[in-house]
């Protein structure tokens, strides 16, 4: 199973999509796909990390509860990040990782801000092996 990520369109806003062959990487796809929606994850470079950590009742809220924590540490902290590392426990505890560097205005050529991910088009699945975590982020 080959893990990866993507966008589709939504409106004014965007969505944003993981797929891998666990949980925690579907997460991990997902929170790449939420960068690139404002740089290119490639000129990211894994300078500092930062811990987060979410708990939630449902796949689909901890979903929504980590990308809102990246954005969160995305705005406080004026960092993009473009590696990760999530661990979730059967009581839908997460905790991860995430690698990045102060946004570089020149550099990374921010297009837009994510203002945070919503509730919107939400899903998390498991199919044929395959996790798959998805919802509209505000723009």
């Amino acid at each position: 199973m080959e893990s990866r990520w993507e966008h589709f369109e939504h409106g004014a806003d965007i969505g944003v999509r993981g797929t891998g062959p666990t949980l925690a990487v579907a997460f991990e796809q997902a929170a790449l796909a939420l960068t690139a929606v404002v740089t290119d994850p490639a000129l990211v470079r894994p300078e500092t990390s930062v811990s987060i950590a979410c708990d939630a009742p449902s796949d689909d809220i901890l979903f929504v509860d980590w990308l809102n924590a990246l954005v969160y540490e995305m705005s406080t902290r004026r960092m993009l990040f473009a590696q990760f590392h999530v661990a979730i426990d059967a009581h839908r505890r997460l905790r991860a990782t995430a690698w990045g560097e102060r946004v570089d205005p020149r550099r990374h050529e921010p297009a837009v801000e994510v203002k945070g991910a919503t509730q919107t088009a939400l899903r998390v699945t498991q199919d044929a092996g395959a996790w798959t975590a998805e919802c509209v982020v505000d723009v």
